[in-house]
């Protein structure tokens, strides 16, 4: 076998039962290339297919654990209960002396690492196959404690706070929340070696200098303001480096830091202080990964690993100056990032750049988004999950279908490229008391009501509006922050609701 850097190594030798020795360790450092086929081999054995989109409920957790209890391997009890009465969990695994904490979604809508969790349940009871020489490795050394959902009001509403309207993870010193006091109590009594705070980033965070989208962002939180480095905190740096390694391997160049400033409010900084190595894995975006279950599957490898690690101690090999070097996140990302197009504004006209977001507004268990103008004039800086440049083209306004429709299953992709090469952005619905749903995924707007097609582009206004030259050429169409290349009548994934 080829030598592997220590990460999938400490992987392949857990596989075989075996512990890396030091000199193993400085070979399998100094070599490039990691060999991810046992991750492969090994995720969709155990991916939790009941978790399959982000804005999942408590009730689907409840009947998750439940399942769990019932297999009896890992060790499953109620901790106690959010603000509004629903009840909070924390599974157990392992007789080792090295303690390690995880908690999740303590923001309701930061799901990822939830999901992630619930697969590395499902390998922790896997039996009879070629990693129980990794859970006898885990069993022996660690003693895991889990906390998912720690905020299930919030995940209920799909909102980043709890029903008190407090940011949990801004209540670790005051804790006046439910399940900020309930965290800490925890944390209190089992006193843990290790913790990872797991989150979700917003998906407009890039690597530094490229249009590249921070999909894993880390920290080793900062336990004072001056940020000072003792063992507690480089163990964390140096357990990142390894996390780093293996998704470079992956998602080359979309690894960032989070930003390291002390907040004497923050669970992961009081971890820190509390003498956890706290490890901080904030999910971020992916292009064509809206429901993050590309995301989910690289928090499950890295989080395993990083426990293969501790429990070997591994990880001690690691350079903590590694840490050093990942950059941290820059904030330039867009959805859209439209180039060098001609706008006229009280009669002058004039050539600029236009950046746009698409907001999501949840509703029940899926969403519908509002994009909107996020920024104007000089972006070279900045950069969109989709560009455009628009040398030589103008804003040409929209136009607004004569002829209603009377049911959404008109939206056939033909009739949708036939109103948008003509123009038409905007088709009015009649429903005859018909119910129609509220949600469809096409790029041209519907309404019941009055609707107003963008004339001006205006900061923080609405994105809808066609590109096209001067003759009156359509181009592109931009609907509510979705792009259309009209000559290819192509488009992705589309939220959208009758308005």
């Amino acid at each position: 076998m080829k030598p592997l850097f220590i990460i999938t190594a400490a992987l392949a030798m857990a596989c075989q039962g075996t512990s890396l020795n030091n000199q193993h360790t400085q070979d399998v450092l100094k070599n490039r290339s990691v060999d991810t086929s046992i991750f492969n081999a090994m995720y969709p054995l155990f991916q939790e297919k009941a978790l399959y989109h982000r804005r999942f409920k408590h009730a689907d957790i409840d009947s998750l654990v439940g399942l769990h209890r019932d297999r009896s391997i890992l060790d499953i009890r109620q901790i106690g209960a959010s603000v509004q009465g629903r009840a909070i969990y924390e599974l157990e695994y392992g007789q080792g002396d090295k303690k390690v904490m995880l908690w999740s979604q303590m923001h309701g809508d930061e799901p990822t690492a939830t999901m992630a969790l619930f697969d590395l349940f499902n390998f922790l009871e896997g039996k009879d196959d070629d990693y129980q020489s990794i859970r006898d490795l885990l069993h022996k050394k660690l003693t895991l404690h889990f906390i998912p959902m720690l905020n299930p009001d919030g995940a209920e509403r799909y909102t980043r706070r709890n029903a008190q309207e407090i940011d949990l993870n801004r209540d670790a010193r005051a804790t006046q929340t439910v399940e900020g006091a309930l965290l800490r109590k925890r944390g209190t009594e089992v006193k843990p070696n290790y913790g990872f705070n797991l989150h979700d980033q917003n998906i407009y965070y890039n690597v530094p200098g490229t249009k590249n989208p921070v999909t894993i962002s880390l920290l080793a939180p900062a336990y004072n303001h001056a940020r000072e480095i003792n063992a507690v905190r480089g163990s964390a740096m140096q357990i990142i480096v390894g996390m780093n390694r293996l998704l470079q391997q992956y998602i080359p160049n979309a690894v960032a830091k989070y930003d390291d400033t002390h907040s004497p409010r923050g669970f992961g900084d009081n971890f820190q202080s509390w003498d956890a190595s706290t490890v901080l894995i904030e999910s971020g975006g992916l292009k064509g990964d809206l429901e993050k279950q590309e995301i989910r599957r690289l928090n499950f490898i890295i989080i395993l690993n990083a426990l293969i690690e501790i429990a070997q101690d591994s990880y001690a090999a690691y350079p903590v100056e590694d840490y050093e070097n990942i950059p941290f996140n820059a904030s330039q990302l867009h959805d859209v990032v439209i180039r060098n197009l001609e706008l006229t504004r009280d009669d002058v006209t004039y050539k600029t750049d236009i950046a746009i977001r698409r907001g999501e507004i949840t509703v029940g268990r899926d969403y519908h988004v509002r994009g909107r103008i996020e920024d104007i004039g000089d972006l070279q800086e900045s950069y969109g999950y989709e560009e455009v440049d628009a040398e030589g083209l103008t804003l040409i306004p929209a136009k607004i279908a004569d002829k209603p429709i009377t049911d959404i299953q008109s939206l056939t992709k033909e009739y949708v490229v036939k109103q948008l090469k003509s123009g038409v952005l905007a088709v009015p619905i009649r429903t005859d008391g018909v119910h129609q749903p509220a949600l469809y995924a096409a790029p041209i707007i519907l309404f019941t009501g009055n609707f107003y097609p963008t004339t001006t582009i205006d900061l923080g206004g609405s994105a809808n509006f066609f590109i096209g030259d001067k003759q009156g050429h359509l181009k592109y169409a931009v609907v509510n922050g979705y792009i259309v290349d009209l000559s290819k009548g192509e488009w992705s994934t589309i939220k959208n609701k009758v308005y």
